[in-house]
């Protein structure tokens, strides 16, 4: 590691800094390291060795943030190097990687505050603001023309690839899959409707400056084209973390309700989203939760362990037996 991080000093002249890796969670994909100089942290260096992407889905990620940040989305920026490169080559133990930098995030996550907003102000404020900066993101995607391209949600969401993944022992799973693709397929997918998405979009990959409560996006590496309602949805299911809490059934749908107006207002002050879409969010919940549980099953996959139906299990049941709203 020392001597990629000679080679990425020189690449983005970073020599007076120092650099401190951070520890993977499950499932990562990425080797993370924070980049500070004088003692304060200025940058995130990204290095990806997996071999699972191309250089040009990097370009691709990194075109679209370079592109969200110069149009004042609430994004960390790419940073280039030295050549002016979004993304640079490297080779690590015979294998590319392929190696990124970004400005550090303002702000902090919420996880790292105990889950508490900032002092004085309303929860509210935080929903909304979750919202807006996500509006913010789709409405400028509505007008970016890509160079290089991200992949399109049927790339990679089809039976051919999920009846491979997916056990066989699972098959109550695939048909319940296969049913909801289906659906999908005729789902519209003009420009006001599907677009370059974050598909990651939640409260791990955006940091709260507790001081005036905006928000900056970071983590772009799973986005794809795919429908705006599916970040939306993202953002129902993560709802409920705020809402478990409460054990009546009734008054907890009630209290994610209230959650994603909030975020819903915030959304719609930066852009639109269509009625008729809306009316089909149980089905984009769905959609999350197929995207979930491939996750889990790749990262096993990757990992070389036998997937475990009690991490998946709540969201195969909702799929299996078709209960709405998580």
């Amino acid at each position: 590691m020392t001597g990629i991080l000679e080679q990425i000093q020189k690449l983005y002249a970073l020599e007076s800094c120092t650099f401190a890796p951070v520890s993977g969670h499950e499932g990562g994909r990425n080797r993370i390291v924070t980049v500070s100089r004088n003692g304060e942290k200025q940058y995130v260096l990204r290095i990806s060795a997996l071999g699972d992407r191309s250089e040009e889905q990097y370009l691709a990620e990194t075109e679209f943030v370079r592109f969200l940040a110069e149009n004042g989305a609430p994004v960390a920026d790419v940073i280039p190097s030295v050549r002016g490169r979004l993304v640079e080559r490297l080779v690590i133990d015979g294998k590319a990687a392929f190696v990124c930098l970004f400005a550090c995030a303002r702000g902090m996550l919420i996880s790292d505050n105990g889950y508490r907003y900032r002092e004085g102000a309303a929860l509210s404020e935080y929903f909304y603001n979750t919202g807006k900066a996500l509006g913010a993101i789709h409405r400028l995607s509505k007008a970016y023309a890509p160079v290089h391209r991200r992949p399109d949600y049927f790339d990679k969401y089809n039976m051919e690839y999920l009846d491979r993944l997916i056990p066989e022992e699972y098959g109550e799973l695939k048909a319940a899959v296969a049913k909801r693709l289906e659906a999908f397929r005729a789902l519209p997918t003009d420009k006001g409707r599907y677009g370059l998405v974050h598909f990651d979009f939640s409260d791990g990959n955006y940091h709260i400056d507790m001081d005036t409560g905006a928000i900056t996006v970071f983590d772009f590496d799973n986005c794809m084209n795919c429908w705006y309602m599916f970040d939306l949805a993202n953002l129902w299911i993560h709802n409920e973390g705020w809402t478990r809490h409460e054990t009546d059934p009734g008054k907890r749908f009630a209290l994610m309700r209230q959650c994603f107006d909030f975020q819903l207002q915030g959304y719609q002050s930066e852009t639109d989203i269509p009625e008729e879409m809306l009316e089909k969010l149980p089905l984009f919940i769905d959609m999350v939760m197929i995207e979930n549980i491939v996750d889990e099953l790749e990262c096993c996959a990757r990992e070389g362990e036998a997937p475990d139906w009690e991490d998946i299990g709540d969201a195969a049941e909702c799929l299996i037996h078709g209960i709405p709203h998580l």
